[in-house]
């Protein structure tokens, strides 16, 4: 198994690593560190030397040397960070062959560019790094991870403070879809202790009555008959992947509840006390908010109190090679 971790040094980004502990990942791993410097602004200088000629640029100045002092902190800073991140990592797991890479950027972008090299099965982001104002302004980079790293699953990793030692409680989130089997058979591939405990949670998501028509006998009626049928169907789609857990040695069991998926989930992960969340990047399909206010899973990441796992099937990128 292939990880790419994105580590910044925050609080976020240090949970994330001691959350990949509860994760069910191999003994043996092959991992690649990203840190991003996030430099914009670059001075004629170093590796801009050269292109000096082809445009009109200002004389060097004490505000551009500055500039290239600043920078050339920040990326110091985020070697050590790599390298920080790759210690601590290798005592969690000493038989993973881990490495580091320090780039400049947009953090989201940087981790996106080094996905496309190094094809990872998982990318494993904090939920939230050093860039507040950016969080305010266009969005997390764990969403903007999320959102385009189309060709592997994407983990949202929130450690938690623990006194005493729990079984690792994971939840799916389900509805029979192609996404929420990709879910099961992502948890089933896992290395989890004896004790993991497993939920499949579905949300009936249908239409609520007005005040006056709750107190319609027919509308009520016919809600309850609704939300009835519903049920059954979901334990129906359920009923398989229920099998495959059970046969992988797990105590599976289903449980369903009334309402939008986005709010259910969360909701029941933290009274659940969950440790993590798998959700198919294609489950809960709602075709408007898709373009309006984005995927289930995306507000699932964004608002759960624990880890969430977005799962998508990996797809290796054709590299085609002309040979001469």
């Amino acid at each position: 198994m292939k990880l790419l971790i994105g580590y910044d040094g925050s609080r976020c980004s240090e949970a994330a690593l001691d959350d990949l502990q509860k994760a069910g990942l191999p003994e043996t791993c092959e991992a690649l560190i990203v840190s991003v410097a996030e430099i914009w602004l670059r001075s004629l200088s170093a590796e801009n030397k050269k292109y000096a000629k082809y445009a009109k640029v200002l004389p060097e100045s004490k505000q551009a040397f500055n500039a290239d002092k600043k920078n050339d902190t920040a990326f110091s800073e985020a070697e050590t960070f790599a390298c920080h991140a790759q210690k601590r990592l290798q005592k969690n797991f000493p038989d993973w062959k881990i490495s580091t890479r320090s780039t400049n950027g947009s953090p989201a972008c940087e981790i996106l560019r080094c996905a496309e090299d190094f094809e990872p099965d998982l990318i494993v982001v904090g939920s939230h790094g050093h860039s507040a104002v950016n969080h305010l302004l266009m969005g997390s980079i764990s969403q903007k991870v999320l959102a385009h790293a189309r060709c592997c699953s994407v983990r949202v990793a929130r450690g938690r403070i623990e006194v005493d030692p729990f079984p690792v409680r994971i939840m799916i989130g389900f509805d029979g879809s192609e996404g929420s089997k990709e879910a099961v058979k992502a948890v089933i591939s896992r290395h989890w202790s004896e004790s993991a405990e497993i939920r499949l949670v579905a949300a009936t998501d249908l239409i609520v009555p007005t005040a006056i028509g709750r107190f319609t006998l027919p509308v009520a009626d016919w809600v309850n008959e609704e939300m009835k049928s519903v049920e059954e169907w979901i334990e129906k789609l359920a009923e398989n992947e229920l099998l495959k857990l059970r046969d992988a040695g797990f105590s599976a069991t289903l449980h369903t509840y009334p309402g939008n998926p986005k709010q259910v989930l969360v909701e029941q992960a933290q009274n659940w006390d969950a440790d993590c969340i798998f959700i198919g990047a294609t489950a809960f399909p709602r075709r408007a908010e898709r373009f309006l206010l984005g995927s289930t899973s995306a507000a699932v990441a964004e608002r759960a109190h624990c880890s969430v796992e977005v799962i998508r099937k990996k797809i290796a990128r054709n590299r085609n090679i002309k040979k001469g």
